[in-house]
């Protein structure tokens, strides 16, 4: 099975940049095609990519979404027989239509099983946000909107009040996409594919609830844990979750509820199954390039015990300090630590209980 990663991006955004960063330090030991089309003329740019062992196809028909229907998906299918790659890169032209480029795919991808489309990304020049929109309309904001990921180039030319505005413009095309802010040399390139392939902190402290609910199973402990009540400890735990995604200004907000429920991938809905009708789990989570103090967080995380925000079982974090570091925490009840950590691709934060109070906790962390 290949996976398809399309990396789209208006002229200059910085496409190249970003995949010889995930070449580098995110896809070591793949095997990998890159299928990249620039308007009119055969790329520029393959030879670098030429000089990293990737092979490149080239097609010199135009820009791809001229040539959706016939070269494109031969060429994908070609790609596919010819190296049997671990994954497929996709680079579009600069002036294509992201939607056009997913469909073809799609197209493909019915008639070749061992395909799958892994993820759509849209690379976007930070300082260029609001004049783009107004400039190139529909083929710009079709990027922005159909975009599974946003990942803002230049970043760093920008104060933080023209960030959250840039990221705010963004979130209004796409609610549901994860945008990353922060500046490509802080980041590793795993961090920036995890935030393409979409792990959720919510999803992390789900993983980590459910292995220490099997290792107490194993154990066969009945003691009680800091952070769950004792009737739920005998048991093993699945979670469902139902993920809304909401929007204000440059936030990225998720609300979770976990509970019972049938095992469905749907869009942007994720289920996880919980076996206690009487203890429903919710989740909290947003994602936003807000500025914290280490003091501002343990003040935070210490109003969590109060029992004003819900039963909290657990919080997680990783936002920017004013210092131009990176704040991770963690939260149990009564226990609670702030380090300092390497980047992630925006500030997030997630808290997981019963009975969130959601407009609290906005209001608690000034998001």
């Amino acid at each position: 099975m290949a996976k398809i990663d399309i990396i789209s991006g208006f002229l200059g955004a910085g496409k190249t940049t970003l995949i010889k960063k995930l070449l580098a330090e995110a896809y070591q030991g793949q095997k990998l095609v890159l299928i990249e089309n620039e308007f009119g003329e055969i790329s520029i740019d393959g030879g670098f990519l030429k000089d990293s062992g990737i092979q490149i196809s080239e097609m010199s028909s135009g820009c791809i979404c001229c040539s959706l229907v016939g070269d494109f998906g031969r060429a994908l299918k070609d790609v596919q027989q010819q190296f049997h790659p671990d994954r497929i890169l996709i680079e579009p032209s600069g002036v294509g239509k992201l939607s056009d480029v997913v469909v073809a795919v799609q197209n493909t991808i019915a008639e070749a099983p061992e395909l799958e489309l892994n993820s759509f990304v849209t690379v976007a020049d930070a300082t260029k946000v609001k004049v783009y929109m107004k400039n190139f309309g529909e083929f710009y904001n079709n990027q922005v909107e159909s975009a599974g990921t946003i990942i803002l180039s230049r970043t760093q030319k920008l104060t933080p009040e023209k960030l959250e505005a840039a990221a705010a413009l963004l979130r209004e095309k796409n609610p549901t996409a994860a945008i990353l802010t922060t500046p490509w040399d802080q980041l590793d390139g795993k961090a920036i594919l995890s935030a393409i392939e979409k792990t959720s902190l919510a999803d992390e402290l789900l993983e980590k609830i459910r292995a220490e609910h099997a290792a107490e199973a194993d154990d066969d402990e009945d003691d009680d844990c800091c952070c769950h009540d004792h009737d739920e400890h005998d048991h093993e735990h699945e979670h469902e979750h139902d993920h809304e995604h909401h929007h204000d200004h440059d936030e990225h907000e998720h609300h979770h509820d976990h509970d019972h429920g049938d095992h469905d991938h749907d869009g942007h809905e994720h289920h996880h199954h919980h076996h206690h009708a009487d203890e429903v789990f919710t989740s909290w989570g947003i994602e936003t390039p807000k500025n914290f103090t280490a003091e501002a967080i343990g003040a935070i995380l210490t109003k969590l015990d109060s029992g004003d925000y819900g039963k909290i079982l657990r919080a997680k974090g990783i936002v920017p300090a004013e210092d131009g570091t990176w704040l991770h925490f963690d939260y149990v009840p009564e226990e609670h630590e702030v380090r300092t950590g390497s980047a992630d691709y925006t500030g997030r934060l997630c808290v997981i209980g019963s009975q969130l109070r959601e407009d609290r906790l906005k209001e608690l962390f000034g998001v």
